[in-house]
């Protein structure tokens, strides 16, 4: 059987580019560290800050922002420790916010939540409200608000300038977890003006097990990883180079002019699709903002069934795809980001794409998603 891949908001193949890249640096025969100052380490090092300056170029950053890390959840950590290292005191954060930033801050400091609306959507009025609350329960501002730049679940994105300059003109420091939106839409990270950023390259095509931290220029964060004085003793450790060389080779084909828009296009028409066989079975209605989402993802919730049975009956007909947000799921949990929006939070299906889905992925979900749901109410869920 013919296997069909809809789950890209958790993680999408890596691009060919990507690989090619990687496989050609491995194929060098090239190993050093890149902070020695022997021949071999300066070539290692300059591998590495191109990848670096790839990077920063889809972001509109300068390279020296650019921090690389394990991964998104690895960047939130540090995000969330250098800020509240730097000063103590409450965290503001939405409960739709992706579960590393939801953990890390409630382990570090007291969270004040910033309520959403029916559509999982911080707006900045909520944001003042909590605020002021937080200055009621603990008489200052926060020392870290968090808005990401789009729901991970839902699609929904954020008006992230709004609340970013907000907080700003308050002196409130600010995360932007973008893991979901990066590669998805244009992210001028040197205009939006946030202190930290968040992304993560097996979202976009690089490869697992690398991200980036991006810090305001300016800042100072201290690390969350300590033992060393790479990544300019703002991250310890052996930098993860034909990662980073993975990482910056997807970002230079996301960045090349109107590659980002026309896979956007794709995408969105084929998710079109997929909300449109959707809502076509009774009982099916889309979850999330109608118009200002995210290009590659669809939620839905399905009347009467709950959602892990449809996955399983979808993946016995060759289509893979996804129930909730991917950390709440692996604890069989109702998804807190449709708790928060108010729908029912156990009866949700995440369809996604990414640059490798085909026409033939998306008609494998169109012809068997009906079968399944009826099968399913037949038997009585």
């Amino acid at each position: 059987m013919a296997r069909h891949y809809l789950d890209h908001a958790s993680t999408t193949p890596t691009r060919p580019e990507a690989r090619a890249a990687m496989a050609a640096w491995d194929q060098s025969g090239i190993t050093a560290d890149p902070g020695r100052v022997h021949s071999e380490g300066r070539m290692v090092r300059a591998a590495l800050e191109e990848a670096r300056e790839q990077v920063a170029g889809l972001f509109a950053v300068r390279p020296r922002q650019v921090i690389f890390t394990s991964g998104g959840t690895e960047a939130i950590n540090a995000a969330v420790w250098g800020a509240l290292r730097a000063d103590r005191g409450p965290v503001v954060c939405s409960p739709v916010e992706h579960s590393a930033v939801r953990d890390a801050s409630a382990r570090g400091a007291p969270v004040v939540p910033i309520t959403v609306d029916q559509f999982g959507r911080i707006e900045v009025g909520a944001v003042d409200e909590a605020l002021d609350r937080c200055r009621s329960l603990h008489g200052r501002n926060p020392s870290l608000a968090h808005c990401q730049w789009a729901n991970h679940e839902v699609g929904t994105v954020q008006p992230v300038a709004e609340v970013i300059e907000h907080c700003r003109r308050l002196g409130v420091t600010t995360h932007v977890d973008a893991a979901a939106a990066a590669g998805r839409l244009p992210l001028d990270l040197g205009q939006l003006g946030a202190d930290l950023v968040s992304v993560s390259a097996h979202k976009l095509g690089g490869p697992a097990g690398i991200g980036a931290l991006i810090i305001r220029r300016g800042l100072r964060l201290e690390p969350f990883v300590v033992g060393g004085e790479q990544e300019r003793a703002r991250r310890a450790g052996l930098e993860n180079v034909a990662g980073a060389i993975g990482f910056g080779a997807a970002a230079s084909v996301l960045a090349a002019p109107g590659a980002l828009g026309a896979e956007a296009t794709i995408s969105r028409s084929q998710c079109d699709r997929l909300l449109q066989s959707a809502c076509a079975v009774t009982g099916v209605r889309a979850f999330g903002d109608p118009v200002h989402r995210l290009p590659h993802i669809v939620c839905v919730g399905v009347e009467g069934v709950e959602a892990e049975p449809v996955l399983l009956g979808l993946d016995q007909s060759g289509v893979a795809v996804h129930s909730g947000s991917s950390c709440s799921s692996e604890t069989l949990e109702p998804s807190p980001v449709l708790e928060a929006m108010g729908v029912d939070a156990e009866r949700s299906l995440r369809l996604s794409v990414g640059w490798s889905t085909t026409d033939a992925d998306i008609g494998a979900f169109e012809a068997a998603f009906g079968g399944v749901v009826d099968k399913l109410r037949a038997l009585g869920g």
